[in-house]
């Protein structure tokens, strides 16, 4: 049995990028590795531990909701459910530890302007663009003048 480690942040980018990899697979062990999204420092500012603690709960009882309908339609597959930790490149290890040789899949949703963490050693380390940001900015408001004419 094949051994994949998802690792997601957005469950309809990764319901994108598994609905081909599901068709025609025989069972597989998936094991879905919640990457939530970080606060920013003004939220956790006045956010108490617990509370950031049961919103992260939350979150991914939801996101595994989605996910997991959808691994478990093939015949055999177990999904086995995890929410990470950072750094994640430990995440990797540990499941490789205790799984034996596991395939990384990372199927988080990119953000402008913010570079992702590496989920494995072999994975390069993206470079910041210094760009990303403003020309993002400047197109959305060149979009909105158009409209607005």
């Amino acid at each position: 049995m094949e051994k994949i480690a998802v690792f997601v942040n957005d469950a309809e980018h990764a319901r994108h990028l598994l609905q081909p990899m599901l068709r025609g697979a025989g069972p597989t062990h998936w094991v879905l590795v919640a990457c939530a999204p970080t606060l920013t420092r003004h939220i956790g500012r006045w956010v108490t531990q617990s509370a950031r603690q049961q919103w992260l709960e939350r979150w991914s009882v939801e996101l595994f909701a989605q996910l997991e309908p959808e691994l478990r339609s093939v015949a055999g597959s177990q999904v086995e459910k995890l929410l990470a930790r950072k750094p994640l490149i430990d995440v990797s290890r540990r499941l490789s530890a205790r799984l034996g040789p596991v395939r990384l899949l990372d199927a988080r949703r990119p953000q402008v302007g913010r570079v992702d963490e590496p989920i494995s050693d072999q994975q390069p380390a993206g470079a910041a663009s210094r760009w990303a940001a403003p020309v993002a900015a400047t197109t959305g408001l060149a979009a909105m003048l158009t409209l607005a004419d």
